[in-house]
């Protein structure tokens, strides 16, 4: 099963993505991750993007498509994958569409979440200088606004503020949400999923709408 997780940032599809591909077993493409593991790897794509990175340049579409055909070449891609992060716009989408072919993927989950739903997610949440994350609802710590593991103080992350956040989701609605029209139109199945709810209930969801 190849599969295309969308959905606002916050809305949890990195989350259940990693749980879907599990339950599959099949590899989770997040494309961040893809080009960090291609540069350490050394392959040939990597060290070009290793360059491109290195001058502080954006990774091209067309380097990251490349890269992504070499990833689903790879044994554990044979039965099936899930793409994360990537296409972001009409423009990536037909790019790989071009490379790749219509029948690169079998669907498309969708993960819905309100705005203001996105923003109380994200904006919540604080983290400490080791990376220890709470969120001041939903995981508050013993001590307010210090971390239970190391008692550093926690902060708001400049990028987790709530202005920023609804810029974000600005940016998304106008250039990542078409995607869901732009995939319809070319005969793809989209399975809308409420990502309202705990992990497992949001997952006992997807794992209903795909019938897996």
């Amino acid at each position: 099963m190849k599969l295309l997780f969308l959905g606002p940032p916050g809305a949890g599809k990195g989350t259940q993505a990693v749980r879907i591909a599990g339950r599959l077993n099949i590899p989770h493409i997040a494309t961040g991750n893809m080009l960090r593991e291609a540069v350490a790897a050394g392959t040939e794509l990597g060290l070009v993007a290793k360059e491109v990175m290195a001058r502080g340049d954006l990774v091209s579409d067309d380097l990251v498509i490349a890269m992504l055909e070499e990833r689903i070449e790879q044994p554990d891609a044979e039965r099936g994958f899930i793409l994360d992060g990537f296409p972001r716009t009409i423009a990536q989408g037909e790019a790989l569409a071009e490379r790749m072919g219509d029948s690169a993927l079998d669907g498309a989950v969708y993960i819905g979440v309100e705005d203001d739903e996105i923003v109380r997610r994200i904006s919540g949440r604080r983290t400490c200088p080791n990376q220890h994350v709470y969120h001041v609802d939903d995981n508050p710590p013993e001590v307010f606004g210090v971390c239970d593991i190391d008692n550093e103080t926690l902060v708001q992350r400049e990028d987790d503020a709530e202005d920023v956040v609804r810029n974000r989701l600005r940016v998304y609605r106008e250039q990542t949400e078409p995607l869901v029209e732009f995939y319809t139109s070319r005969g793809l199945r989209i399975h809308p999923v409420n990502g309202l709810g705990d992990l497992d209930e949001v997952e006992a969801a997807i794992v209903a709408t795909l019938d897996i």
